[in-house]
């Protein structure tokens, strides 16, 4: 059985209430989301929240996964993002006071809607790729995985993991400019 197929059959016994198989979900992605959460939030302990908030979203609503609309690790990356955003949103307070003069150093108003374009575009692109390429590229660029972790992981050879990057990267580009045109 492929790991895609197994992803699936584990969010939906999850989504019957079934404790080996989050915990084998867990297993399969708590580090993937966790250094993903990190490299969007930059600390431990708020990544750590992120990926605590996933695997709780998740127990509370496999029962909505529906493998006709994409992967299982799609979806499951999807709400990874929708926890690692809310953590994100929720301000640390700095420990020292900056003084009023300085800029705050803030995207303003114009940025922050580039930013999420640019971000929508890029992931409705992603969503858009063969499940082979995409899975690839989502280990590597969201959850930063070498391509040595990705062939372990997926348990495929290095150069089927590099060619599935090269050609996704390709394809990506590709469908980037048809937005972009």
């Amino acid at each position: 059985m492929e790991a895609a197929e197994r992803d699936a059959l584990l969010i939906e016994a999850t989504g019957r209430g079934d404790r080996a198989a989050f915990e084998e979900l867990y297993r399969r992605f708590a580090r993937p989301v966790l250094a993903m959460a990190l490299r969007q939030l930059g600390d431990n302990g708020r990544a750590e929240d992120a990926t605590q908030d996933t695997f709780a979203a998740v127990w509370r609503s496999a029962r909505s996964y529906r493998s006709e609309r994409g992967s299982a690790s799609a979806w499951l990356y999807a709400v990874a993002r929708h926890a690692i955003i809310d953590r994100a949103r929720q301000r640390v307070e700095p420990a020292v006071e900056t003084p009023v003069h300085e800029p705050s150093g803030e995207e303003g108003p114009d940025e922050q809607v580039e930013a999420t374009w640019l971000a929508w575009r890029v992931h409705s692109a992603v969503e858009r790729l063969p499940e082979r390429e995409r899975v690839v590229l989502e280990l590597a660029y969201w959850s930063g995985l070498s391509q040595s972790e990705i062939a372990s992981y997926l348990d495929v050879p290095l150069g089927t993991v590099k060619t599935r990057t090269r050609a996704g990267l390709a394809r990506l580009a590709g469908l980037l400019d048809e937005v972009r045109e």
